[in-house]
């Protein structure tokens, strides 16, 4: 018996995702943090993702962001990891790092622990950039639920992004 490794609102967008890239001749990097890999893996859950899926970044720590996205150091010196700035940072570092034609950055804190009152668990702030310079930016408090649920609509928020993205012209 077969087991879906993702619920069905996460698997019907990430197959819309796919199905319009693959249409428009439209290819995706993701990087990512808090999620650890999740958006990459529910995308690449859809056969035929090959078609659209390029490449995932996971950059967890401040270095990794750096060296493989190019994030400056002044950005996270002066903003943080987790700032608007960042996620900005890390989406055109996808773009600059890759031959992709979209992009969605997520980088966030999932808990239980580090937060602070200025940047509490369930902040999460997300970037998506598209290589003809458009680029949509959000941020999202979602409380603190608990790490695997601030994960799960982290995930669905990167996905709607990047629909969005992708079905702009």
């Amino acid at each position: 018996m077969t087991r879906a490794m993702f619920d069905y609102e996460t698997f019907a967008t990430a197959q819309r995702i796919i199905r319009m890239c693959a249409e428009r001749k439209l290819t995706i990097a993701t990087a990512e943090s808090c999620t650890g890999g999740l958006v990459a893996g529910a995308l690449t859950e859809i056969a035929g993702s090959s078609a659209a899926v390029l490449c995932g970044f996971i950059t967890y720590s401040n270095e990794a962001k750096q060296r493989m996205l190019g994030v400056p150091a002044a950005t996270l010196e002066t903003f943080g990891a987790v700032s608007p700035e960042t996620a900005l940072a890390m989406a055109q570092g996808a773009l600059k790092n890759s031959p992709a034609e979209l992009s969605v950055a997520i980088t966030g804190i999932a808990g239980p622990g580090g937060g602070s009152d200025a940047k509490p668990v369930g902040l999460v702030q997300f970037a998506a950039a598209r290589r003809n310079g458009r680029e949509i930016a959000r941020e999202e408090r979602f409380g603190d639920p608990g790490r695997s649920v601030i994960r799960y609509r982290s995930v669905l928020t990167a996905l709607a992004m990047l629909e969005a993205l992708a079905s702009g012209d």
